[in-house]
């Protein structure tokens, strides 16, 4: 089915505390080489002790506002991707409805952790296209800070809090939705998690700290085998080759992993978009943070083909080709 959903307007949020590679030498055995070397990482952005997902949500949403001069009191449905909502319940879609005054509007937060961005896109794209919805604000927003162990060396250099915002709009002329790929390893979530009720994953006992673990060998060679192929898919669907690629925007993860799945898909690596080396690894903010940084550097241009990819804990990823209308 052709969509006739576009991408109208973008927002992000970056919380003012800045924690620097250098600051975190002072806190654990660590140094900027190590950190960089592996992970092309020199910073990222932590919130305040009361700053939570949906102020970040909202700023986000603000700043979208503003920058492109748009309302949001006839948007009819807030999706939200979030793994550290501010509560179990009320969700932060519902926080976002409160604070704008949203009068007649549905909202719900999704989990599909690294890639719930591009999830809530697919979801968008597909609810506006069906003739459901006409007016859906697509956010992501993380406070990864909150619950990253600072005393594990290998997950405490890697993650940082953010917020960006899409609004996706009807639009029978030029949509901005090509194609869509996804797909789940489930039997790999023991290597991404965070506890919360259950003490064990099929059998293997959990860390009960409710702190976020990872074995990062096993992640980076799952995305790594991953990616090419779902990009190789995407391209398929969409009836294109990498050539027609303006822009590659993975979850920016680790600029290590980047480079090697644009190595094993000869793919050049400047034409990706990251938000990893200023921002770290901010989970499902991560694509629309970068694509809002590459329009603020004038470097994203109205037409271009992007090729979108989420990944992470579940294990589960989905892939976007899109071209931007903005």
């Amino acid at each position: 089915m052709k969509s006739t959903a576009k991408i109208t307007a973008i927002g992000h949020y970056l919380p003012q505390r800045v924690l620097s590679n250098e600051d975190l030498e002072k806190m654990m055995d660590t140094s900027d080489e190590w950190i960089v070397q592996r992970t092309g990482m020199k910073e990222r952005h932590i919130a305040g002790e009361e700053e939570f997902s949906s102020d970040l949500a909202i700023k986000a949403i603000e700043n979208l506002i503003h920058q492109y001069d748009k309302t949001v009191e006839n948007v009819d449905l807030i999706i939200v991707a979030t793994t550290t909502a501010d509560y179990a319940f009320p969700s932060v879609a519902c926080r976002i409805q409160h604070y704008f005054d949203i009068k007649e509007t549905g909202a719900f937060d999704l989990n599909a952790t690294c890639a719930g961005f591009t999830y809530g896109l697919h979801l968008a794209n597909s609810l506006i296209t069906s003739g459901l919805h006409k007016k859906i604000l697509v956010v992501a927003s993380e406070t990864l800070s909150k619950v990253t162990n600072y005393e594990d060396r290998s997950t405490a250099v890697l993650f940082g809090d953010g917020a960006a915002a899409f609004l996706v709009e009807y639009s029978e002329e030029n949509p901005s939705f090509i194609s869509v790929h996804m797909g789940t390893r489930g039997e790999g979530g023991i290597h991404l998690y965070r506890k919360t009720f259950a003490d064990k994953i099929d059998g293997a006992s959990l860390d009960p700290s409710g702190k976020m673990v990872q074995n990062g060998r096993e992640v980076y060679k799952w995305a790594t085998r991953t990616v090419p192929k779902g990009m190789e898919t995407l391209l398929e669907k969409g009836e294109m080759t990498k050539q027609d690629l303006d822009w590659f925007i993975p979850h920016s993860a680790n600029l290590r992993m980047i480079e090697s799945i644009c190595e094993k898909v000869d793919f050049p690596v400047e034409k990706t978009l990251t938000s990893v080396e200023k921002c770290g690894n901010t989970s499902s903010v991560s694509i629309p943070l970068a694509i809002g940084l590459g329009v603020q550097e004038g470097k994203v241009k109205k037409g271009d083909h992007m090729l979108l990819y989420g990944f992470g804990g579940g294990l589960t990823h989905l892939g976007l080709l899109i071209q931007w209308g903005i």
